[in-house]
């Protein structure tokens, strides 16, 4: 008897190391499966899974936004909310540049923000990982009120000029997940800060995202001279300047 109880005791301790190795391989199995899962997810890691809407986000917002915003709308004599809204930013002076327009297409400048972060040198984004920050006329392809930088705005890059260009010299992976958004750390994106996130977000969301352009550009063209592109520059770089800064002659500075 005294055997069979050791014997049972022994077989218990068995079965549980058993068990819990099992269990143990079965949890790891489960942690690589969702890590591959979310390597492979379309979603950015912009979101998280709060189920809050655009409309939630501008109700949240929206009186607040307006009561920083509408003085400078009035200032510039364009109604609020516009009809038309240019983002301008500028790499090198780390500033982004709100115009807006009314039914008459003149952009009007707004207010300036501070770039609080950005990463990268002067020259355009060419490949994922590469920390740059774009350059290029872009737009607003989406609005992210879910994203863990507070607010997002979705940046269309790679546009078909960046994909184009990727094609004739054989680049792939060329990133994306490009975004103007709150907080104050950047790989790639413009962190603006939680309230001028706000701001821009709610503008964004009332003027409609089709209504939207994003020139992003080195430097001030308007102000500075012609940035000379680095020998070992893409060929298609110096042309590019040149359209960024024709189609910053739209938009006058104070």
């Amino acid at each position: 008897m005294i055997f069979s109880s050791h014997f049972r005791t022994g077989v218990v301790l068995v079965l549980g190391l058993v068990i819990g190795v099992s269990l143990l391989v079965w949890r790891a199995q489960v942690q690589t499966a969702i890590r591959f899962l979310i390597s492979v997810t379309p979603h950015p890691p912009h979101f998280v899974t709060e189920g809050v809407s655009v409309s939630d986000r501008v109700k949240e917002f929206g009186s607040v936004v307006r009561g920083r915003l509408e003085p400078d709308f009035k200032r510039a004599g364009v109604p609020y909310p516009p009809a038309g809204l240019a983002l301008v930013a500028l790499k090198q002076e780390k500033m982004l540049e709100v115009y807006a327009a009314g039914q008459d297409a003149k952009y009007r400048l707004i207010r300036s923000y501070p770039i609080l972060a950005a990463s990268g040198h002067a020259g355009p984004k060419l490949k994922e990982g590469d920390y740059q920050v774009p350059e290029g006329l872009y737009r607003i392809e989406s609005l992210n009120p879910n994203s863990n930088f507070h607010l997002a705005l979705r940046v269309n890059y790679p546009n078909e000029f960046d994909r184009a260009n990727a094609i004739v010299e054989h680049r792939e992976e060329l990133g994306g997940d490009i975004m103007i958004h709150g907080s104050a750390v950047s790989i790639g994106c413009l962190a603006m800060g939680n309230e001028a996130a706000e701001d821009l977000f709610v503008i964004a969301a009332l003027t409609g995202i089709k209504n939207i352009k994003v020139i992003m550009s080195p430097q001030d063209f308007r102000v500075k001279e012609a940035l000379v592109p680095p020998a070992n520059a893409p060929v298609w770089l110096g042309g590019l300047y040149q359209q960024i800064r024709n189609e910053l002659g739209h938009y006058p500075s104070r």
